[in-house]
């Protein structure tokens, strides 16, 4: 059996070592190309991560199930020359969070086979959360340590059965680790007149003890080897236009309390949007996976944006325009189901968030064969003109120093995969030894 890479990156913590790993949590097609590209220049590893909402034994609202994204992520990989091997597909948030509006009962039988699927499926990290209330929870108080633990051992179970009948038939199967902990931000930020808290020190520990009572109780203490992270809070968040830095003084007592733990290290979510230097501070700290998703797209909306206003302004024929932005704002108008209940103001301001919030919820929407068709238009376009220099430095000056140097071909693809690939280097800068390229040093 091959070692999974996630228990090498825990061994180089336990020897001192400020070892960490970045979490690129996407399906978007063009995100994870990018994502593997800049992976494969230096021979890494890459987690990429898919969640429960996204990919689950319903299609989730990417149509995929988890078997099917495996094969999505694998394709782009084969596509580009990267290593399968290199590869540690993940699965967040998996749980009964699909299945909220369901008693316990179903919810759980349903999480179940989600978790099932995953494990079946391959994949080598596999994040369980149960810290959210079901239909027939108490709502008048939060869910106990013992009930989130309980509920997690059940799921730990079933993916163990999984992850053996895989191995029974390909023994170069690598064993899955898994995360826990209730600290668990929203998917996509948080909303509005939300606090936000760092982790209580003794709630992380009484957290660690629970599931440990549990498993003994389970018979899964053999498994505890496998548990390598408890995702906590340490003071990182973003809404619509605001990002919560990490502050180490905030965090010191809860990093101080990991050392109780040494076989264990932090999962951090919610760390889009932080400056490298913060994200540095993060691994230093203790947080050994930096969880990303958002900013990923963020960054690549904010290129095809760009992009469409150089088209708007190179092809004289509106008719043969793509009119990108145009067509997400309708696509995300007609089906306003993931971005309406967290998207508030007035219209005006509504409109803003639509198109330029920290949580993109357009990403939910960049699927559609609409937008894709718009992308493959725009991009046809502009391939077939030639784009001022100094157009490209109004629309896209970073993506302009990488040309003017040539290290970056003035094509539209390569142009909006930069630009995630800007994101990539902050977390290579925190993850990496002397890590010395990227917006760093821009």
């Amino acid at each position: 059996m091959n070692v999974n890479p996630m228990l090498n990156l825990l061994a180089l913590r336990k020897e001192g070592i400020p070892a960490g790993i970045p979490s690129y949590c996407t399906a978007n097609e063009i995100v994870i190309e990018a994502v593997l590209d800049q992976a494969k220049k230096y021979g890494d590893s890459v987690l990429v991560e898919a969640t429960s909402n996204q990919v689950n034994q319903f299609g989730g609202y990417t149509g995929m199930k988890p078997a099917d994204y495996r094969d999505y992520v694998y394709a782009i990989a084969d596509r580009i020359g990267f290593d399968r091997s290199k590869l540690i597909l993940a699965g967040d948030h998996l749980g009964p969070q699909p299945f909220q509006g369901q008693p316990e009962a179903e919810a759980m039988v349903n999480a179940k086979e989600m978790v099932r699927q995953y494990a079946a499926a391959g994949y080598t990290k596999i994040h369980l959360d149960t810290s959210m209330r079901v239909a027939d929870d108490d709502r008048s108080k939060p869910l106990s340590d013992e009930v989130i633990a309980r509920r997690g051992a059940e799921l730990m179970r079933v993916a163990e059965d999984a992850w053996q009948e895989l191995a029974a038939k390909d023994p170069s199967a690598v064993h899955p680790v898994f995360i826990i902990g209730s600290e668990v931000p929203i998917p996509g930020g948080a909303q509005e007149k939300e606090e936000m808290c760092v982790t209580d020190p003794d709630a992380f520990a009484a957290t660690v003890q629970a599931y440990r009572k549990v498993f003994a109780e389970y018979g899964l203490s053999e498994l505890w080897k496998y548990v390598i992270a408890v995702v906590v809070q340490p003071g990182v968040e973003f809404g619509d236009a605001d990002v919560h830095m990490y502050d180490r003084s905030d965090a010191k007592a809860l990093c101080a309390r990991l050392k109780d733990f040494p076989e264990l290290m932090f999962e951090g979510h919610s760390t889009d949007y932080q400056s490298p230097q913060a994200l540095r501070n993060m691994v230093l700290d203790g947080v050994g996976i930096l969880k990303v998703g958002p900013a990923l797209t963020f960054a690549a909306r904010e290129a095809l944006f760009a992009l469409s206003h150089i088209e708007d302004e190179l092809i004289d024929d509106p008719a043969q325009r793509s009119d990108y932005i145009k067509v997400v704002e309708q696509v995300m108008l007609e089906n306003p189901k993931n971005w309406q209940k967290y998207y508030h103001g007035t219209d005006k301001e509504i409109a803003l968030k639509r198109a330029y919030s920290y949580s993109d919820r357009s990403r939910y929407y960049m699927g559609d064969e609409r937008i894709e068709a718009a992308m493959k238009k725009l991009f046809a376009n502009l391939t077939g003109v030639d784009i001022p220099m100094g157009m490209l430095h109004q629309y896209m000056p970073l993506q302009y120093i990488g040309v003017r140097g040539g290290r970056l071909k003035l094509e539209p693809r390569a142009l909006v995969k930069d630009a995630v690939r800007i994101v990539c280097d902050d977390y290579n800068y925190a993850t990496r030894p002397n890590f010395v390229a990227g917006s760093v040093f821009i």
